[in-house]
């Protein structure tokens, strides 16, 4: 059985040629540089639907890749409609339930050159957590510093959201963390948005050693919404700051032997002055 991606994809292709956008199965595929005989085999639920194909049908037909993935909206996007959009890579499992890719710090630099590259994020690795059940493209990063800390220390791995970029204006609230892909770099941050104003975010630390900066809207590749934490194992607060607690406890004793001295020394000067 296709996938819910396919069908959708199938439905498009029907209203087209229902509309006389397309005569043919044949002239719709050639149209996206792909074999008549291949899309045959889609048509007849026989294979699924690839990136590159669909990538294609947005170019070419307008076809509305929301709808492609969600459901929602309409079947093709309004002219102009579709420079804001793009079509993220997803892995999923057999039961076409969607992964969540994971960019490792190794890879950070490389992601940044490849984001559009369908082969490189495909090869990334990818897991599943229960309990996310979110319409909108899963993906994990490693933290990589200490320039949000406590929040988030290196090592820890951060789950979000995609937030697609006709919505970064409205939707990116402020004083939330996301994670930020630029030209250069992928970043985490507490973000302030200032687009409507000025035309970029601020970005700050929780580590106050680091100081706030802006990054422009046109260095914007991606804008991820942070709404999960995976961090290793810490040992429970009694143990982890138990030096703490003898330093604090010898402090509390020396602390009252001094005054316990000092009432003695009183009372002998006061014995003193009385005789």
């Amino acid at each position: 059985m296709n996938s819910i991606v396919t069908q959708r994809f199938i439905q498009c292709h029907h209203q087209l040629k229902q509309e006389n956008r397309v005569r043919s199965s044949r002239q719709f595929a050639l149209a996206l540089d792909y074999l008549p005989q291949s899309l045959s085999e889609i048509l007849k639920g026989r294979r699924d639907v690839t990136i590159d194909l669909l990538r294609k049908a947005v170019e070419v037909y307008q076809v509305n890749p929301i709808f492609l993935y969600t459901g929602e909206g309409e079947l093709f996007l309004k002219p102009g409609e579709n420079k804001e959009l793009r079509i993220l890579t997803i892995v999923t499992d057999q039961h076409h339930d969607e992964r969540i890719l994971h960019i490792p710090c190794s890879v950070q630099p490389e992601y940044v050159q490849e984001i559009g590259n369908p082969e490189f994020i495909q090869s990334l690795p990818s897991y599943s957590l229960p309990s996310l059940n979110n319409k909108t493209a899963q993906r994990s990063f490693d933290i990589n510093g200490d320039s949000m800390e406590p929040t988030f220390f290196e090592g820890d791995k951060v789950v979000c959201s995609f937030i697609e970029p006709n919505q970064w204006e409205q939707g990116i609230k402020n004083q939330h963390v996301y994670v930020l892909v630029s030209k250069a770099a992928v970043v985490v941050n507490r973000v302030r948005n200032e687009l409507k104003e000025h035309q970029h975010l601020k970005l700050y630390a929780d580590n106050s050693f680091y100081e706030s900066h802006t990054i422009h809207l046109s260095d914007i590749q991606e804008v991820w919404q942070v709404h999960t934490q995976i961090s290793a194992f810490l040992p429970a607060r009694q143990h982890h700051h138990l030096p703490v607690q003898e330093d604090v406890k010898a402090l509390r004793q020396m602390l009252g032997e001094q005054q316990l001295m000092i009432q003695r020394l009183h009372n002998t000067i006061e014995k003193l002055v009385n005789s």
